[in-house]
């Protein structure tokens, strides 16, 4: 994956109308939410409980639990917020972002800057004051992949901006974690290599679905650069290797035999479904069906993962 395809800028006047601001029309407190993505905080937090209930053993200390969440989800909305300032030129180019308060002019590229700034100072001084240094160094580490490494590099450069971005993605259970035991063990790794696994065969399938809107918005995405074939192939060996992890998880005493079976079955069905797609004669209805799947899995894993963590 190391195709690259040049970013090219907008046109003036796509630039000029994000700073015009829609007549008789004001930012309200909900465009501010808006800008933290709150789909994506919502599901990483699921991440990182389970990442702070596996690693208690269901001894949980409530309070740690309840700043540990609170610091995480204020440095992901910190850089989800980085993520909107940096990519608003780039939104205008796509149908469903280019209505955000951003592109639009409602919200200023300097207050929306500040927001992400505060936010980010706010989390991180949470979770390396109440979650310990290690906490906050993964916080630290997965703002600064998103914000920086993925939104203002690889997002415009390169196709391993998936691979490399998932990084931040994967950050939440660890954070959770390493704020219980102040180490990073197999339970770490883990939990890393579940969430980084999983994000992109789910981001390639969406991308498969809006080929064309991301390749008319000059975005390097696999299945623009490589093509929808290569993609199938690229899903692959990433849906290989999840499936030992719910086996590594039992056998090493971090969850029980429920999380074991459900999880792997849902492995294997995920790849079952990821093979079928070298022969589906619908590749955007292949592509939606393993999308769907893939939220389906991450979710039941989760959960499952909490119930059955070992007493």
């Amino acid at each position: 994956m190391d195709n690259h395809l040049s970013y090219q800028a907008p046109s003036d006047s796509a630039a000029l109308s994000i700073n015009q601001t829609p007549p008789n029309q004001s930012a309200t407190w909900k465009d501010f939410i808006t800008l933290t993505k709150p789909g994506i905080i919502r599901s990483n937090l699921i991440a990182v409980f389970a990442g702070f209930w596996v690693a208690s053993q269901w001894d949980i200390q409530i309070g740690k639990m309840i700043l540990t969440l609170l610091g995480t989800v204020l440095v992901m909305a910190s850089a989800c917020v980085y993520n909107n300032y940096f990519d608003r030129e780039l939104d205008l180019k796509m149908e469903r972002t280019r209505n955000r308060a951003l592109p639009t002019g409602l919200l200023k590229p300097k207050v929306v800057l500040w927001y992400a700034f505060v936010l980010g100072v706010l989390g991180l001084a949470d979770l390396f004051i109440f979650s310990g240094v290690l906490a906050g160094i993964f916080g630290l580490i997965g703002m600064l992949v998103y914000a920086v490494v993925y939104t203002m590099w690889l997002k415009r450069s390169s196709t391993w901006s998936t691979s490399v971005g998932a990084i931040s993605g994967a950050m939440p259970p660890v954070i959770g974690y390493v704020a219980v035991t102040n180490t990073v063990d197999m339970g770490a790794i883990l939990l890393f290599g579940l969430l980084f696994l999983w994000q992109p065969p789910h981001f390639w399938a969406l991308g498969i679905r809006r080929v064309e809107e991301y390749r008319a918005a000059g975005y390097p995405l696999l299945p623009v650069v490589k093509g929808i074939q290569r993609t199938k192939i690229q899903i692959i060996p990433y849906l290989v290797l999840l499936v030992p992890i719910p086996i590594l998880m039992y056998t090493l005493g971090y969850t029980g035999i429920v999380f074991m079976i459900v999880s792997l079955l849902l492995s294997l069905v995920w790849l079952y479904l990821g093979i079928r797609g070298f022969k589906a004669k619908n590749d955007d209805a292949w592509a939606k069906k393993l999308f769907f799947f893939s939220i389906n899995y991450l979710t039941i894993s989760l959960i499952v993962m909490i119930l059955d963590t070992v007493h």
